[in-house]
C-alpha cells in the first residue's frame, strides 16, 4: 500500500494580487491580520507600506506620487488598515507606480467585492491601461514610425 501523504493546511493571512502598467508588473500582498509581518530583514507594521524593501515615501518620493498611490485607499477609506508588501520590476518610475495602484486596487476589490468593487470600477482603478510602446519596424532606421529622409536630386 502506498503511503498516504497529508498536507497540513496552511490559510493565508494575506491577500495576492498583481498589477500590469506598460512593462512594469508589481506583485502585491494585501496582509489582513494585526500581527506585524516579518518580510526579509523588515518588519512591516500595520499600516506601512513596503516596495522593493523600502518604506514607501523612499520609493515613491514625490508629492504628487503620494497622492497617486494613496488614492485607493483614500476612496475606500481603508488608509492605514493593512500592511502591505510590493515587488515592483520592469518598466519606469510612472509606470511602476501606476501597476501598483492597479495591484492595490485588486487586493481591495478581492477583500471585499460588494463593497469596493463599484467605488474602484467608477474610478477605473481596476480596469488594466493596456498602452504600451509601439514596436520597432524594419527600415524605419531605429524608431517606430521614422521614415528614412529621400534625396532631393
Amino acid at each position: 500500500m502506498a503511503d498516504i501523504i497529508k498536507k497540513e493546511v496552511v490559510k493565508k493571512d494575506y491577500i495576492a494580487s498583481v498589477g500590469r502598467r506598460k512593462e512594469a508588473v508589481a506583485r502585491l500582498r494585501l496582509y489582513t491580520g494585526t500581527k506585524d509581518i516579518e518580510w526579509d530583514t523588515q518588519v512591516v507594521k500595520k499600516g506601512e507600506i513596503f516596495v522593493n524593501k523600502k518604506p514607501i515615501d523612499q520609493y515613491f518620493n514625490k508629492r504628487l506620487h503620494e497622492a497617486l498611490y494613496l488614492e485607493p485607499f483614500r476612496i475606500t477609506n481603508t488608509l492605514h488598515k493593512y500592511a502591505i508588501t510590493v515587488i515592483v520590476s520592469g518598466g519606469g518610475l510612472i509606470g511602476q507606480l501606476d501597476a501598483f495602484v492597479h495591484a492595490v486596487s485588486r487586493a481591495l476589490n478581492a477583500l471585499d467585492k460588494e463593497k469596493f468593487r463599484p467605488i474602484l470600477k467608477k474610478k477605473k482603478f481596476l480596469t488594466r491601461d493596456s498602452r504600451t510602446r509601439e514596436r520597432r519596424k524594419v527600415g524605419m532606421g531605429g524608431k517606430a514610425r521614422r521614415k528614412r529622409q529621400s534625396p532631393k536630386r
